[in-house]
């Protein structure tokens, strides 16, 4: 009997060698902004939720989320936030409309800069890109982590990616979004505080890659998808930006996000 059950024990033993492995990802939120900022987090269908969906990041503090295995989602950061005298919580930049920090299954308002992840895909590899497709709000960087990554060869799409540049100053005047500072007087003069997209700005099907222009043989940069690529020629300016835009690393890598991290402008 005993050795009729350790029989049974090896051969289980195997079969779990056999099983493809099932990697889970660690992501590292750092703000590097003047402010408080409030990352959202959003689970794509059919995948488990993350343990939050949001939560407030001081200036200078980091913070760790891990992701299950084969999680897919975004994740952003809110700007300017505050609850009002009924409690209601709401930012003036990426809104996910919960009322409340948690997000609660609801997506960032745009204009707002996102990172985007598929965990474990395709070929066993992670899948991740940072998009101004929906407009920008912040600089954001993204750098994988740990023995895959550094692992990764010559020729290897592991790669650091993101917007590295404050592009609210310099947003065209037709894309730019404009809020009130808190000052008084002079000092209360509206400041930009984001950039939208072509698409969200003007609604048209030759900027949102609708229509007629569903495919990325009708769907070219434009003038305005431009001024995104142009100051960050890694991050996806519109739809169909795949070839400079997505990057790749082993199963099984972290990755550390930072709001505002050193920036040009």
């Amino acid at each position: 009997m005993t050795r009729c059950l350790t029989h049974v024990a090896l051969r289980s033993l195997a079969l779990l060698f056999l099983l493809p492995a099932a990697w889970s990802a660690t992501f590292t939120m750092t703000n590097n902004c003047g402010n408080t900022v409030w990352p959202g987090l959003l689970s794509g269908a059919g995948t488990a939720p993350l343990s939050t969906t949001g939560f407030a990041l001081a200036h200078g503090a980091s913070a760790t989320v891990d992701a299950p295995a084969s999680w897919s989602g975004r994740m952003w950061a809110r700007t300017l936030c505050a609850e009002d005298a009924t409690g209601k919580f709401t930012c003036t930049t990426g809104d996910c409309g919960s009322g409340g920090v948690q997000c609660n299954g609801r997506g960032a308002a745009p204009p707002a800069t996102l990172v985007e992840f598929t965990l474990d895909g395709s070929g066993g590899m992670d899948f991740f890109d940072v998009s101004l497709v929906d407009g920008y709000n912040l600089p954001m960087l993204v750098v994988p982590q740990g023995g895959a990554a550094a692992s990764a060869g010559n020729g290897s799409k592991c790669l650091a990616t993101g917007c590295l540049v404050d592009l609210n100053g310099a947003c065209p005047a037709d894309l730019k979004v404009m809020a009130a500072s808190t000052g008084t007087g002079a000092a209360a003069d509206e400041s930009a505080v984001a950039c939208r997209s072509a698409c969200e700005a003007f609604g048209s099907p030759q900027y949102c890659c609708s229509g007629a222009y569903g495919n990325p043989n009708t769907c070219r940069p434009s003038t305005y998808s431009q001024f995104f690529k142009n100051a960050c020629p890694r991050a996806y300016s519109y739809a169909y930006d795949d070839s400079t835009s997505t990057f790749t690393c082993a199963a099984g890598t972290n990755y550390a996000i930072t709001f505002c991290p050193t920036i040009t402008r």
